[in-house]
């Protein structure tokens, strides 16, 4: 396929969040191509509306580092330490709870052998 257009790095608009670069297609959309695709050499950006394709030139020392995305693990890790915080307080309340009952069965048994 033929390349639209050649595009500089600098010229493309760039979402940390995503890691994704965009550049505007004449067809009203945008072509993208992601940071990693970049770090693995790749200089093409596809538009997701049309056939159009550009060439990105660049330089590997311009890019940014790439973040290493382990969002599921980090979620997962997160959610795996609220479930340990939270079985840590309810064992909490349990062994409160087991006190407080003892508490009032010994209350009970004073009560009941003062009573005799």
């Amino acid at each position: 396929m033929s390349i639209y257009e050649e595009v500089e790095f600098e010229d493309l608009d760039y979402d940390p969040v995503t890691q994704i670069y965009t550049y505007p297609c004449p067809c009203g959309d945008k072509f993208s191509i992601s940071l990693e695709a970049l770090w693995d050499g790749e200089d093409i950006a596809t538009c997701p509306s049309c056939t159009l394709r550009i060439e990105i030139i660049y330089d590997e020392e311009d890019l940014p580092p790439l973040r290493e995305d382990d969002d599921d693990d980090d979620e997962s890790g997160g959610e795996e330490e609220e479930e340990e915080g939270e079985k840590k307080k309810q064992d909490e309340k349990g062994e409160e709870k087991k006190e407080e009952i003892d508490h009032n069965i010994a209350s009970v048994l004073q009560k009941s052998l003062t009573v005799k």
